[in-house]
């Protein structure tokens, strides 16, 4: 009988020790205010390419791929133009950070 008694002693004092915590907790807070928020469309760093530049991008693909199908251009202008697009497209990371950085 001892024990029981002491059982909800304990049930009492930690009863009230939740409420006393809970008490405390009555501010309008979110839960989410202290964190940055992911949600939402963030501003690009630089612009995007229109849909106008990649559907000319693409014309100019296909137009050298065919210009050196029908044989309107030599290998070797057509590896000079690879080149150049290829140079354009692994330094045009580092160079727009660059420029953002500036």
């Amino acid at each position: 009988m001892f024990a029981v008694g002491k059982q909800r002693s304990i049930t009492w004092v930690a009863g009230i020790i939740l409420l006393g915590t809970l008490a405390g907790c009555n501010t309008q807070k979110t839960p989410f205010e202290n964190y940055p928020s992911v949600y939402g469309q963030k501003p690009a760093a630089t612009q995007q390419m229109t849909n106008e530049e990649a559907a000319d991008m693409q014309a100019r693909l296909s137009s050298l791929g065919a210009a050196r199908k029908s044989g309107s251009i030599s290998e070797a202008e057509y590896q000079r133009r690879m080149k150049e697009m290829r140079t354009l497209a692994e330094d045009h990371g580092s160079d727009t950070l660059k420029q953002i950085t500036n």
